[in-house]
């Protein structure tokens, strides 16, 4: 069954074009959220996370902060 991932991102933040070329290397669906625009998706990501930095992952409402490769191939069975 597919994982609900959500990404956190800035457009000019190298982890986070990182994490979602990662993504989608490995066909992960997700939905991203550019908070440098997205007033709503920043307030989210730091309730979520307790942190204003970029990028933040959300899997399955497993919060991952930063490009944490192992942690997130773990949550998503790769």
């Amino acid at each position: 069954m597919a994982k609900s991932v959500i990404v956190y991102s800035t457009p000019n933040c190298s982890w986070c074009i990182r994490v979602k070329q990662f993504l989608k290397e490995n066909n992960i669906l997700f939905l991203e959220w550019d908070v440098s625009v997205d007033q709503f998706a920043a307030d989210e990501m730091v309730k979520k996370s307790g942190q204003m930095g970029v990028p933040v992952l959300d899997i399955d409402g497993q919060i991952v902060t930063g490009f944490d490769q192992d942690r997130i191939k773990q949550l998503l069975g790769l």
